[in-house]
C-alpha cells in the first residue's frame, strides 16, 4: 500500500512539473529574451524533461505493478489517445529543447541569446500546441480512471 502510494506521490508530482514548467516556458518565452529570460527557460526546460522522464517510468510502474494491471491500460482507448498525446507532446519539445541548447554558448558568455523570426515562431509554435494537448491528456485520463474506453 505504501509503494503505491509513493508511486502515484511520484507520477502526480511528475504531472504538475510538467505543467509548471510548460506553462512557464510558455509565459516567458519571446521574440528577444533578456539574459535572465534565457536562462530561466533553459533549467526550465531541463526540469521538463526531468519530469517527462519521471511521469514515464512511475506510470509504467503504476501500470505494471499497481492500479488496474497492464492489460487493462493497454485495452483502453484512452490511454492509447493520452500516451499517443503525451508521446506527440515529447516530439514537439524537442524544438524548444534544441533552440535553447543551441543558447549554451551565448549564456555562458553573459549574454542574451538571439532569435530570428522564424526561429521564434517555430518555438512558439511548439509550445502553444503542447498548451492545447495538456487539457486532453488530463480528460483522457479522468476517463481512463472512470472506465471509459475499456475494451
Amino acid at each position: 500500500m505504501l509503494n503505491s502510494s509513493l508511486i502515484a506521490f511520484a507520477h502526480f508530482a511528475a504531472v504538475f512539473g510538467i505543467v509548471a514548467t510548460l506553462v512557464f516556458e510558455w509565459l516567458t518565452f519571446s521574440p528577444a529574451p533578456t539574459l535572465a529570460e534565457a536562462r530561466r527557460l533553459a533549467a526550465a526546460d531541463r526540469w521538463y524533461g526531468i519530469s517527462a522522464m519521471l511521469l514515464l517510468v512511475a506510470g509504467f510502474v503504476r501500470a505494471y505493478g499497481f492500479e488496474k494491471g497492464l492489460g487493462y491500460y493497454q485495452a483502453n482507448l484512452f490511454f492509447q489517445i493520452k500516451l499517443g498525446l503525451f508521446l506527440a507532446m515529447g516530439l514537439l519539445s524537442i524544438v524548444p529543447t534544441l533552440r535553447f541548447l543551441r543558447w549554451r554558448p551565448e549564456l555562458k558568455a553573459g549574454r542574451a541569446p538571439a532569435l530570428s523570426d522564424s526561429q521564434y515562431r517555430q518555438v512558439a509554435l511548439c509550445l502553444r500546441l503542447q498548451m492545447l494537448m495538456l487539457p486532453l491528456v488530463a480528460l483522457c485520463a479522468s476517463l481512463m480512471a472512470h472506465g471509459f474506453g475499456a475494451r
